[in-house]
């Protein structure tokens, strides 16, 4: 199957890249790393003044969707520049209001989405199963926090705060515990189902900022290519330097037709195969891009850094390879499975 963007997505997407490109999106990540969260605030809300979170909402909340392939195709962006923030995280927590809502449990939804779509506040979530930390809590208008209750239940609350700020592999992004108790928003199976669905959303989209970092990474390494020279020509000319950029692109271009057969489907199996995919092609990247730059790629200087830090925590973050193999193992017929894992 060939998967091809629509005239309406593809100007989406270029609604997007051209706004980011505009932003200082760099000096806005070190801002971010450095506690400044003004930058990074302002550019979300002009981002969701373009309708980006509203894709991730149902029309009867204002709305626009939801659409997780318009969605996917604006987190592509948002990786491609380097955006800080919990915005899968936000993004998510819509999802989950969104749902709770389809389920009978509106009060959250008519409480917390309005502020969420207009692009007034960042919100950031943890899920059952998921990492037990919150990311960016210090930068985040509400903490949400779903905890597993007996049986099928389970419980939403918006964290009364969050404990001090953790250093990550990527500086501009914090993470914390949140704290126990709170307030209650509401409790029940609704919960534990829509928490599924969140956190399905997350993982596709931290998917796609995966792809977006990705092609980053091998662009400005091309670039960089094209321009450093050894021996008097440039070392793109390098056989040895072409396969590993070409090797490169493949593993990226891969990952894409995955990503949008997961949008589409949005089913658990298709999902963990985009993550797998997406994220390893991201590090991939990572790792040829520091490799071609030599020394200086090292240095916090060059903006590659923004990047490069970004690969191995977006990777594992919402499900790390080998949770995501697992999932992609669990949801494949049982004898083409066993026959997979034997071999």
């Amino acid at each position: 199957m060939r998967f091809q963007p629509t005239g309406e997505q593809s100007d989406f997407a270029r609604t997007l890249r051209s706004l980011l490109g505009a932003a200082e999106v760099p000096a806005t990540v070190r801002a971010w790393a450095a506690g400044d969260h003004g930058p990074g605030l302002s550019l979300w809300s002009r981002l969701a003044g373009t309708g980006l979170c509203a894709l991730a909402a149902p029309e009867a909340y204002e709305g626009l969707g939801p659409l997780p392939v318009e969605l996917a195709l604006g987190f592509v962006e948002l990786g491609r520049a380097g955006v800080p923030g919990p915005v899968v995280e936000t993004a998510a927590v819509v999802v989950l209001l969104g749902e709770l809502a389809r389920l009978g449990e509106e009060g959250p939804a008519k409480r917390f989405l309005p502020g969420l779509l207009a692009g007034e506040a960042l919100a950031t979530l943890t899920l059952p199963g998921g990492s037990p930390y919150a990311l960016d809590a210090d930068a985040a208008a509400y903490c949400f926090r779903v905890t597993a209750a007996a049986g099928a239940s389970g419980e939403l609350w918006l964290a009364a705060g969050c404990g001090e700020r953790l250093a990550s592999l990527d500086p501009a992004r914090g993470l914390a515990v949140p704290s126990a108790g709170g307030e209650l928003l509401a409790a029940g199976p609704a919960v534990r189902a829509a928490a599924g669905v969140a956190a399905r959303w997350a993982r596709l989209l931290t998917a796609a900022q995966c792809l977006g970092v990705g092609e980053a990474l091998l662009g400005r390494t091309v670039e960089y290519a094209k321009q450093r020279t050894q021996f008097g020509t440039p070392i793109g000319g390098f056989q040895a330097v072409k396969h590993r950029l070409a090797d490169t692109l493949l593993d990226l271009e891969f990952a894409r037709p995955l990503l949008w057969a997961a949008a589409l489907s949005l089913s658990p199996g298709d999902v963990a195969a985009a993550k797998l995919t997406a994220g390893e092609a991201a590090y991939a990247a990572a790792r040829t891009a520091l490799q071609l730059h030599g020394a200086v790629g090292y240095t916090e200087e060059l903006d590659l850094s923004l990047w490069l830090r970004k690969a191995r925590p977006l990777r594992d973050a919402w499900g790390g390879p080998s949770e995501c193999r697992a999932e992609v193992i669990r949801r494949l017929p049982q004898t083409t499975a066993t026959r997979r894992v034997t071999t």
